[in-house]
């Protein structure tokens, strides 16, 4: 009886000291900002210590956390740079904010930057940049700053962002350029109606970008892929209100980069200003748009469902210019709803550079007690199936 008695406890003895060696392997991984000094009261500024708590993970030769705990921690701009050692999980159970003095967030542009990092997660959690003062700023011609993107990621790849919440950003919520391989899911991204420049995504220079399964309220674009975007998949969005999903502006340069290898599907828009478009400045560039695909959606109370408009030019910058962005292979199909214009599909399209090989397939889109209209210039295509407005082709 005394050997069992004695085996058993020897075996609860091993079970322990096996579960203390795991949780000190789990403590050493994660780093809690907490430790590294920051406050869940709101106002302490926490910047440092979540530089620091990265500074440390980004160290690891193993896997590690980032790890902001429930709370609200109040951070000015910050910097979360690579390369790193290992894979990081960014987890945030609190809440980011910014300053309560839009002028304390500087001139960098940036609020929350990672920059060349690679095998990222970022999981969960809010943040709010507090955008309404810097707003009202804006609308008053005062002396404003240039205003700061919420986050962030350029040059870095393999990254994952899943589960953020984006409140009242200054200016674009969600900023990608030069990346590879980056997967935003279950966004929730919001603004007024009438807060000026709130992008929801922009993305440009940068391949192998997915968004899906997102709810974005902005004042500007839902999403916008600038030049240098190829390789993009937009689905399961719902978009409203907002401008809308856009490829552009492009060719506001000579020597700009195209977009290429865009689809757009199975999303929703609600009171937009415009459902997909494609926008282009009205001058010389060798920039282009080919192979985009919208399809599987559903406009409600959209003012322009469908455009192509190759005539952007604010502020008379270009007058007697047409533009040399080259528009072709655009498929539209199933794109059904209702439109607030009767002029529910628009192709303004260059003079010099008519957009060429656009397919429209299954289009329905009305308004109500009246028939819709499609304006049809410098465009060339094909349709089949039912389509209304009555097509170009």
């Amino acid at each position: 009886m005394a050997s069992n008695n004695g085996s058993q406890i020897l075996r609860i003895a091993c079970i322990f000291f096996l579960l203390s060696l795991f949780q000190s392997s789990c403590n050493a991984g994660s780093f809690n900002v907490v430790r590294f000094g920051a406050r869940a009261d709101g106002r302490t500024d926490s910047s440092r210590a979540l530089v620091n708590a990265w500074k440390a993970a980004c160290g690891s030769v193993t896997s590690s956390t980032v790890y902001i705990p429930r709370g609200t921690y109040m951070t000015r701009p910050v910097v979360f740079s690579g390369p790193c050692r290992s894979r990081i999980l960014f987890q945030i159970d609190g809440k980011l904010v910014a300053p309560p003095n839009y002028q304390a967030m500087g001139n960098s542009g940036f609020w929350i930057l990672f920059t060349k990092v690679s095998r990222l997660t970022v999981h969960g959690g809010t943040i709010d940049a507090r955008g309404s003062q810097f707003w009202n700023c804006r609308r008053t011609g005062s002396n404003c700053p240039a205003g700061v993107r919420s986050i962030s990621f350029m040059w870095s790849n393999n990254v994952v962002v899943s589960g953020l919440k984006s409140l009242y950003s200054q200016t674009i919520h969600v900023a990608v350029s030069q990346c590879s391989n980056i997967l935003f899911e279950h966004m929730n991204i919001i603004a007024p109606s009438r807060s000026p420049n709130t992008d929801g995504f922009i993305v440009q220079s940068s391949t192998g970008v997915t968004i899906r399964n997102s709810l974005i309220k902005t004042g500007d674009d839902c999403i916008a892929l600038g030049p240098g975007s190829k390789n993009v998949l937009i689905e399961k969005i719902a978009c409203g209100p907002g401008h809308g999903i856009s490829i552009g502006s492009l060719g506001n340069s000579l020597n700009e980069l195209g977009v290429q290898n865009v689809t757009v599907r199975n999303s929703i828009f609600t009171k937009t200003q415009n459902g997909v478009r494609i926008k282009s400045w009205a001058r010389d560039s060798k920039s282009y748009a080919t192979n985009i695909e919208f399809r599987n959606i559903i406009m409600k109370a959209v003012d322009n469902p469908i455009i192509i408009d190759q005539t952007y030019c604010p502020s008379n910058r270009c007058p007697r210019q047409t533009s040399g962005v080259e528009v072709s292979n655009v498929r539209y199909s199933n794109i059904k709803g209702t439109s607030t214009t009767v002029e529910a599909v628009k192709f303004e399209c260059s003079q010099s550079n008519p957009c060429r090989g656009i397919q429209m397939r299954n289009i329905r889109l009305t308004t109500p007690n009246r028939a819709t209209t499609t304006t049809c210039e410098n465009v060339s295509g094909k349709s089949s199936g039912l389509v209304i407005p009555r097509g170009c082709f």
